[in-house]
């Protein structure tokens, strides 16, 4: 009885639906974004765009890798090189389109992306060397992206899981790299 008496005090879960259904006419063409949004959408594209030049790099990087690639253990290698390079221009589509659902523009501009990049652009003397530069740039997105992680917190948790879904993967890239230094030699 105590119990019953409480839940009819509580304040509703949800807010007033028909102030919801206001506020979803009144702002219909900002799309995704509420009015409840608590990140900053400017920095948070900025973020997003930074992230999206990295991974641009990084498939360049992986894609010159695979086709450079030379050597006994060239196909093994090459073939790791391309898949990473797909998984790459997944994870950049991935955020273009989240920076499009913010209402921002993705920047695809081939001006200044080494320097919007977190990671480098290195080409690697041979294979190992390549292996190396893939695995050092791929340690500098698990740290980018954890950073970002922090960042959008819950603020923006769409953001944030889309974030963490990438993370997992490039832990999986750099863990592939260090298998294949210790197959082919550290060089």
């Amino acid at each position: 009885m105590g119990y019953a008496r409480e839940m009819s005090s509580a304040k509703p879960f949800l807010s007033d639906i028909k102030e919801l259904r206001r506020r979803a006419r009144e702002n219909m063409m900002r799309g995704s974004v509420t009015s409840d949004y608590k990140g900053d959408i400017d920095q948070a594209v900025d973020v997003l765009n930074a992230a999206l030049a990295t991974e641009i790099v990084c498939i360049l990087r992986y894609k010159r890798h695979y086709y450079t690639a030379k050597g006994i253990a060239k196909d093994s290698v090459a073939g790791e090189f391309l898949q990473h390079a797909n998984e790459e221009q997944q994870h950049a589509d991935m955020i273009a389109e989240r920076i499009t659902q913010l209402g921002g523009d993705p920047d695809f501009n081939p001006e200044g992306l080494a320097t919007r990049s977190h990671s480098e652009y290195k080409e690697g003397e041979n294979l190992v060397d390549m292996i190396k530069e893939n695995l050092v740039a791929e340690r500098v997105a698990i740290e980018s992206y954890r950073e970002m992680v922090r960042f959008f917190g819950e603020n923006d948790p769409t953001t944030r899981r889309m974030l963490e879904e990438i993370l997992a993967v490039e832990e999986e890239h750099a863990n592939d790299m260090v298998d294949l230094l210790e197959q082919h030699g550290k060089g």
